[in-house]
Formats: C-alpha cells, sequence, structure tokens
C-alpha cells in the first residue's frame, strides 16, 4: 500500500503542477486577447512591449502590467495615452481575477462595457475616460464591492446608472461627458472626495449632497432640480400623498430662493453700470490742508462719485507727511498725497482688504499699495513691526517699502510684481504654459530657503507668515519668486506685545501653519491641482490616492510627459507629506524642509548635467 502511495505522489505533483500552468496560460491568453482587441493593429508594438504568449506579464515586465510582490499575480494594467483605437473586451481583462487597477484613460477605445465586469470583483479602481465607449453601465457593477474609484467621463454611454449605493467605499464617481439618463445616482455623498455628472440627461431632484460639492458637479442637465441648481422642482417630482403640502411649501421656498438671487444679480448689475474711478482718493478737512487746492480738487473728485477703485474714509486732519518710506531707493521722497493723485486700478479684494496697482510719474515707477481694513493694530506696533521686516530683508521676501497708518486707514506700499502669482501660472487662464519640472523645483528651493531665512531672523519675535499661500508667491520682471504679504495677518487674530516674552505658543503655532501652508504649495507644484475644486480638499486627496499605493496618480500629467524624475517627484512628495502632517509637533522646521529639497535640487542639477 505504501509502495503504490509512493508511485502515486509524483503523478499528483505532476497533475497539480500541470494545472497550476494550465490556469496561468488561461489568464495570459486572455490578457493576450485583450490586448490584440484593444490594439487593433494601430500600434506598433516590439520585443519591450510583451502582451504575447512567449512572455510572462509579471517576469518579463509587460507594458503597463504591475503584479503583486510575488510577480506571480497581475495586479494593475495601466495603458493611457497610447492611442489605443480597437474595441474594449473587459471580460478578458478580468480573467486576471487579482486585478485591481484598470486604466486606458485618454485613448480611442470603441465598444461597450460588458456585463463580464462583473468578473473583477477585486478591482478598486476602474479608469476609462476620454474614448469612444458607448452602451449603457452593465448592471454587474454593483457586484464590484472593492470599487473605490470610477471614472467613465468624455466617452459616449447612455442610459440609467445601475444602483450601486451598496459599494460603500466609493470615493470618486465621475461620468461627465455623457449622455447617461435616469435620476441622479443614489451614492453615500458624505464618503464621496470627487463627484461630477455635468453634461448628460439626468433629470430629478438633486440629493443631499453634505454641502461638499458645487453646482458644477451637475450643470449641463436641463432635467435635474433643487436648491443647488436655482431651479424648483416641480410637485409632479415626488410621490403625492399626505405630506404633499409639506413638499409645496418646500418647493415654494425653493422658487422664493430663486427670485431673491434674480433680485440680488439684477441688483449688482445695476450697480456695477455706474461709472468708476481710477484713483485712490481721500476724503480730508480742507481746512487742516496746506495746499487747498489740490485738497479742493480731491474732495470733489470723492463727493463726485465714489467707487470699488477709491480709498476712502482717512480720518478729518490726517497729515500728509504721515506716510513712513522704509529704506528703498525706489520711493524716496514718496508722499502721501502722492498716492492719492496717481491712477490706481483694482487688482483684487480678499477677506481682509485691497490690493491696488498705481502708477506713478506717468507709469514710470509701479507701486502696489494693500488697503487692510479691521487691523487691530496701533500705530507704534505697525511701525515696529515694518521696520523689524525690513531689517530683516531677503532678496526673495517682497518687504514693504512704505506704509501708513491711522485709526480707520492702514495702507502697506510694496513694489509692483508684473508676473502675477504662483496660482496664476499653475490654474489661472494661463494654466497650459509650460511649466517644466526643474522651474517647479526651482521655485519649492527658493521659496522655502527664504521662508527658513525669515523664521530664523524672526523667531525671537513671533514674527510667522501667518498666511502662505499660493496667491502669495508672487514673480517678478526675471520670473524670479518671492513672498509677499510676509508678517501681516498675525494681527489679522491677535495683536502680540514684541517686547514681551510671552508669545510662544502662539508663535510657534503660526510658524508651524507656515510650514503646512508651504506643503500644500508643493502639492500644488506637484499635482497643478487648485487647493479646493468642487468642495475636494487637495491635503485630504492626495492623502487618500497616496494610502491606497496609487500614488503615481497625484502627479501632473505634464510633469509625466515631459519626462520628470519620478523617484525625485516622490521624494518631494514625501516632504509635502511631512509638512502637512496633522499633529504639528511632528512637522519638520524649515530649515529641515529648506535642506531636503535642496538635496533634491542638487541631484536634478547633476543629472541633468550628465551627458
Amino acid at each position: 500500500m505504501n509502495r503504490v502511495s509512493i508511485r502515486i505522489l509524483p503523478v499528483f505533483f505532476f497533475l497539480l503542477f500541470y494545472v497550476s500552468v494550465s490556469e496561468d496560460e488561461q489568464v495570459k491568453r486572455s490578457l493576450v486577447g485583450f490586448m490584440d482587441r484593444l490594439a487593433a493593429g494601430n500600434v506598433q508594438r516590439d520585443k519591450s512591449w510583451g502582451w504575447n504568449m512567449t512572455s510572462d506579464p509579471c517576469k518579463d515586465k509587460w507594458l503597463g502590467v504591475s503584479c503583486d510582490s510575488q510577480s506571480k499575480s497581475v495586479k494593475k494594467v495601466v495603458l493611457e495615452r497610447l492611442n489605443l483605437t480597437g474595441v474594449l473586451d473587459i471580460g478578458s481583462a478580468c480573467r486576471a481575477s487579482s486585478l485591481s487597477v484598470l486604466s486606458l484613460n485618454e485613448n480611442n477605445v470603441v465598444g461597450s462595457i460588458s456585463e463580464e465586469m462583473g468578473y473583477c470583483r477585486h478591482l478598486t479602481h476602474l479608469y476609462l475616460s476620454g474614448n469612444q465607449i458607448s452602451g449603457y453601465l452593465p448592471e454587474s457593477l454593483k457586484q464590484l464591492g472593492d470599487l473605490k474609484r470610477f471614472d467613465v467621463s468624455d466617452n459616449n454611454l447612455s442610459g440609467k446608472v445601475p444602483d450601486i449605493s451598496g459599494i460603500s467605499g466609493l470615493i470618486t464617481f465621475l461620468a461627465q461627458n455623457n449622455e447617461l439618463s435616469g435620476e441622479v445616482p443614489n451614492l453615500d455623498f458624505s464618503n464621496l472626495q470627487q463627484f461630477n455628472i455635468s453634461n448628460n440627461n439626468f433629470s430629478g431632484p438633486i440629493p443631499d449632497v453634505k454641502g461638499r460639492f458645487s453646482a458644477d458637479s451637475f450643470s449641463g442637465n436641463p432635467g435635474l432640480c433643487g436648491e443647488l441648481v436655482s431651479r424648483p422642482c416641480p410637485p409632479s417630482t415626488r410621490k403625492s400623498g399626505d405630506s404633499s403640502a409639506k413638499h409645496f411649501a418646500m418647493y415654494s421656498g425653493y422658487a422664493a430662493v430663486g427670485l431673491i438671487a434674480m433680485l440680488f444679480i439684477a441688483f449688482k448689475l445695476v450697480s456695477k453700470m455706474k461709472p468708476k474711478q481710477d484713483t485712490i482718493a481721500v476724503e480730508a478737512n480742507t481746512s487742516r490742508l496746506s495746499n487747498k487746492t489740490s485738497s479742493t480738487s480731491n474732495e470733489s473728485k470723492i463727493t463726485e462719485n465714489k467707487s470699488e477703485y477709491s480709498i476712502s474714509s482717512v480720518e478729518s486732519g490726517a497729515a500728509l507727511s504721515s506716510l513712513i518710506v522704509l529704506t528703498s531707493s525706489t520711493v524716496q521722497g514718496l508722499r502721501f498725497e502722492d498716492l492719492l493723485r496717481a491712477p490706481a486700478e483694482l487688482l483684487g479684494k480678499g477677506k481682509h482688504g485691497s490690493l491696488y496697482k498705481v502708477m506713478l510719474d506717468n507709469g514710470a515707477t509701479t507701486l502696489a499699495v494693500k488697503r487692510i481694513r479691521e487691523w487691530n493694530i496701533t500705530s507704534e506696533e505697525l511701525k515696529r513691526r515694518m521696520q523689524r521686516l525690513d531689517q530683516a530683508r531677503h532678496p526673495n521676501v517682497l518687504a514693504p517699502v512704505a506704509f501708513y497708518c491711522s485709526r480707520q486707514e492702514k495702507l502697506l506700499v510694496y513694489e509692483y510684481q508684473p508676473n502675477g502669482s504662483l496660482f496664476r501660472l499653475l490654474h489661472g487662464s494661463e494654466s497650459g504654459q509650460a511649466f517644466e519640472w526643474e522651474s517647479r523645483l526651482n521655485v519649492a528651493a527658493i521659496v522655502a530657503e527664504a521662508l527658513a531665512f525669515m523664521h530664523g531672523e524672526l523667531g525671537e519675535d513671533g514674527i510667522a507668515h501667518g498666511n502662505l499661500k499660493s496667491t502669495n508667491i508672487l514673480f517678478n520682471q526675471n520670473m524670479d519668486p518671492g513672498i509677499s504679504e510676509y508678517g501681516l495677518m498675525v494681527f489679522q487674530h491677535q495683536s502680540f506685545d514684541l517686547q514681551s516674552d510671552n508669545i510662544s505658543n502662539n508663535a510657534y503655532g503660526s510658524f508651524k501653519a507656515d510650514i503646512y501652508g508651504f506643503g500644500v504649495i508643493l502639492l500644488e507644484l506637484l499635482t497643478r491641482k487648485p487647493v479646493q475644486a468642487n468642495g475636494i480638499d487637495l491635503a485630504r486627496w492626495v492623502h487618500s490616492v497616496v494610502t491606497e499605493e496609487w500614488t503615481v496618480e497625484v502627479f501632473d500629467k505634464a510633469l509625466i510627459s515631459q519626462g520628470a524624475s519620478e523617484e525625485r517627484m516622490l521624494n518631494l512628495l514625501q516632504i509635502a507629506l511631512k509638512c502637512i502632517n496633522l499633529n504639528p509637533y511632528e512637522r519638520p522646521n524649515m530649515n529641515q524642509v529648506a535642506l531636503m529639497i535642496n538635496t533634491l535640487k542638487d541631484e536634478e542639477d547633476r543629472s541633468s548635467s550628465d551627458p
């Protein structure tokens, strides 16, 4: 009996091995078939492409394929921007039962998403954006219980979205620019981080989105109604019953809100039709001014028409010599009345004041004047702070060249930076322009060094930036970055006695807040995504993507297409994540951050200089 068992064992192991290999061969055959239909002969494949029966998807590194740590099972298939024009056979791809990520973004794939998608039971990320896929979304979609990110935007899909409310972990649902119809998908909006169904044919009421998404996520669907799109839902869109009176009252409320909104918009339009004044003007008591002629001229401009382009309400009797000019050759001899008479252009209004572009001497000198409201600081405190900032000078920190302080007005004068902000460069109307990796890394290094210098110089004074963000990184004529508005925001929250030692806790928090703000700027440089968009917080989004081990999704696609070093981008991302640590005590200081970024920059410089 034992002999028989011994003889059978080799046969058993042979059959076991054969079945195992046979299973792997079936998966490989399905994947090869998937690619054959997907490429459809329009892509020239060389030996490095793989995707054939004579090689192994894991060991031979097929194009776009990633496997598990044992190099046995296919985990990810990422085939983006390869000009694939064939037919989608998702059933064949799903024969790889361990597949967790499938991305075919920005190709020209046709076909439909078949019910065989239900085979992809372990799928967490499905990206099919920017293709020509048509047909309905399959009912088997509801079987993908592990799905987290779903993007089928920019296709030709139609029909209703299946009930996928059972997919509790879904955090991305993007289906904009299709022809989908029916009601808005029943999703857990409190859990979603990305959601967009704009430009489809959805109809009916918009559900409660927990305040996480704006009307932009639903625009382009004329059949949708609700408070979010300022379009009241008719009673017929709800079931009639005992609560019909309640529903009618609610819909009437929607109508009232819409009417009020329309009246408000009409009022604003009428207001903007009034002529605007293009000078910085001031109301003053003419009997207190030495030059009655010029005073009368200024006063007449204000009484003729006050506008959003005017700086007014300086208290009666203000002395024109009260403008304090700091150590700057640009504005030596500048007087307060020079600012009042000069043509001005409103650049923007913020929470704490307005910013003006002021042109002196027929445009020979251009300044930026920051007018700050409700700044709880005495003239002596402001003077001490401005002089301290003037002493701690750094070439990449924009210090005020002059300032004015009265009971009602606080004006700060800066040299005008003609090339806008980092925010505008990344996200503005010219966001399509080239902004290569080396330039972004250079901006990060310069800002980090400047901020580290200021923290070191002003640490004992407790003067941090207080409001560091990409709109406060400005570029001069040579496109050199400079930090603007350093040290202004602290007084918006409290007034420190600079001679006192009782500032350590508040000051410490302000410095750590600067580090967090700088970390967010690094994320903007890496992703080219705004800090807030459609209810999505950039820092939270990056954290979620990195946690899911799908880090490459974070980076700006333009950087990847330029051939930027993925290793150095990952290193900069790690620095950013350290800066935005939710525990401020675990964040590095700016000296450490600057050192880490400069090390990366040195590596980049050596790499670019190698033959």
